[in-house]
């Protein structure tokens, strides 16, 4: 079958996208992979981190956990203060919660120092009419707000005395922003809220790979076509 290239008008295939997790420490030598694969970088400014582009192509947007907030990373270019600014210790209140699970925890320098995790259950959607819909509706709002009433409690007593000075939530987006609104939590209302995180059903190992994501560089690489 004869094949022909795509016209200026066809719609082209997106580039590939992934994104990677790395601890400060390591960005240096992450970075000195990329150009080995992609070619010579070019470093250029980014509201959302710092973009480099190899000369194949290809992309990284460098992201930080955290902003400078009076303590900036030492170097003599960007990635040298992104690893120095990332290899920093801060303290996170972290709140992962999905239908049926949780887990919240205390992180400093990518590891876990107090925590609590546990299930609860959320009935999903259904697809029933009527009146048994109705009753179906307020018996899952209000397991999801015994839910979120339960988190709040369990966070805020992991977070007391702990000097949080981020928080980092994950999971599902709307229990999220429900667990944070709850009373319970009302002295970390003004907590700056860091990157949110995509994780599966909340439960102590998955606390433990969020803590250590939370406080690494978070790089969004765009591969050539």
């Amino acid at each position: 079958m004869e094949t022909r290239p795509s016209g200026p008008n066809e719609k082209q295939p997106p580039p590939a996208g992934r994104t990677a997790f790395i601890p400060g420490p390591r960005l240096p030598g992450w970075v000195e992979r990329f150009a080995a694969s992609h070619g010579v970088l070019q470093e250029e400014p980014d509201d959302g981190g710092t973009l480099l582009r190899a000369a194949d192509g290809a992309v990284a947007l460098l992201k930080a956990p955290w902003t400078v907030d009076g303590r900036p990373g030492k170097g003599t270019n960007a990635v040298e203060r992104l690893a120095s600014l990332a290899s920093q210790e801060r303290r996170l209140g972290i709140i992962l919660v999905r239908r049926g699970g949780y887990a919240v925890g205390v992180v400093s320098g990518g590891k876990v120092t107090a925590s609590k995790s546990g299930s609860r259950y959320v009935q999903s959607r259904s697809a029933a009419g009527g009146s048994s819909q109705q009753r179906f509706a307020r018996r899952r709002e209000n397991q999801a707000n015994a839910l979120t009433e339960a988190v709040a409690g369990h966070a805020a007593h992991v977070f007391a005395g702990q000097g949080i000075e981020y928080l980092v939530v994950g999971g599902d987006a709307a229990l999220s922003a429900a667990v944070l609104e709850e009373t319970a939590l009302k002295e970390y209302a003004s907590r700056k809220r860091l990157q949110s995180l995509a994780v599966a059903d909340p439960n102590a190992t998955v606390l433990r790979r969020a803590a250590a994501d939370a406080c690494a560089v978070r790089i969004e690489v765009t591969d050539p076509l």
